[in-house]
């Protein structure tokens, strides 16, 4: 019977120190995953939208210069990255029956040559554009047929910046935009966007679309053709607006929230209609005055950086951190 008794007792005072370490454990909980804000202030400020792609420095209208007719190069009058104006003399040629009877003037004595010489004419070769020499094939005395390019120009320099199909719709002729060649990071050539293509381009399945990027002014003399270069598209820039942090909003079927301290210091649910947004600012149109506080909700999960642990657990103690709540969900009801 004594043993039957002590027996029991041991069980009850089990009992109770399992109860009281159970509810010491979660209401230990409940205080370490107690709810705090963080607070953003509504405030005026400047968004700027933009879109960055990356490119290559390519010709607008690139040029290949090749001859009439087949023959012997005389004179070539220009250098690469010289500029040249449309109907300059670039060249000049022999074809090749005037190359053959120059030469066999020439075995006869430089009088017999110079006779033929000015009656057979040499053939110019102009320029049927202005802009720029970037490739020189030939060199005086060499030969060539009409199939050989002689020479190359351009008649400015762009960037064909690929842009993503999810972006093409912001970007509109004759916006601002900025180029930096990756050979040159510390210059920034100022540019407009000039040509949107209509046909799109697909590599490893995403779809894009080539802008060019027009240089303003005059195209910088250490700019080439073939530099990988970064664009950076300007397609909204508003100034002095309502902005808050884009982490304090919250889109719940189609409508946004933004939880706004009341007086009393708790949140209070605010719908408001937003404008542009950079990603880390949003504009604020409607819903919202400027002085306002936002306030982000935390759950604080544990304190000095470790969850709290169950002490009748046999898997022990388990870290935690901070987890921001908020963002894409609904409103708090």
């Amino acid at each position: 019977m004594k043993n039957l008794i002590r027996n029991k007792i041991t069980w009850a005072v089990v009992a109770v120190l399992v109860l009281g370490g159970g509810g010491y454990y979660y209401w230990n909980q409940s205080k370490q995953n107690e709810v705090t804000y963080k607070r953003l202030p509504l405030k005026k400020g400047n968004i700027e939208v933009t879109i960055l792609a990356t490119g290559t420095v390519q010709p607008e209208n690139r040029l290949e210069i090749k001859a009439p007719v087949a023959g012997r190069m005389e004179q070539v009058l220009v250098r690469e990255g010289q500029k040249v104006v449309k109907g300059q003399t670039i060249a000049i040629m022999s074809s090749t029956e005037r190359a053959a009877m120059l030469d066999a003037a020439r075995a006869k004595g430089a009088e017999e040559y110079k006779r033929w010489a000015d009656l057979y004419l040499a053939t110019p070769i102009m320029a049927p554009i202005s802009g720029t020499i970037i490739l020189r094939s030939v060199e005086p005395g060499q030969t060539f047929t009409t199939a050989d390019a002689i020479l190359t120009m351009s008649d400015r320099l762009t960037v064909k910046a690929q842009v993503d199909e999810t972006d093409i719709s912001q970007i509109k002729l004759k916006e601002q935009a900025e180029i930096v060649l990756d050979a040159y990071p510390g210059e920034k050539i100022k540019a407009t966007a000039d040509q949107i293509a209509f046909d799109s381009k697909t590599v490893n399945s995403v779809t894009t679309y080539i802008v060019d990027a027009l240089p303003e002014g005059k195209t910088p003399e250490f700019m080439r053709s073939g530099m990988t270069a970064n664009v950076t598209f300007y397609v909204k820039n508003k100034k002095d607006i309502l902005v808050v942090a884009s982490e304090a909003l919250r889109v719940q079927s189609g409508t946004t929230y933004l939880m706004i301290q009341g007086a009393d210091g708790k949140p209070q649910n605010r719908e408001v209609k937003v404008g542009i947004t950079d990603g880390k600012l949003t504009e604020i149109l409607e819903g919202a005055e400027e002085g306002e506080i936002a306030m982000v909700q935390e759950v604080k999960l544990s304190s000095g950086g470790k969850q709290g642990s169950n002490p009748f657990s046999p898997f022990g103690s388990k870290g935690g951190g901070t987890r921001k709540s908020g963002g894409a969900g609904g409103p708090p009801r």
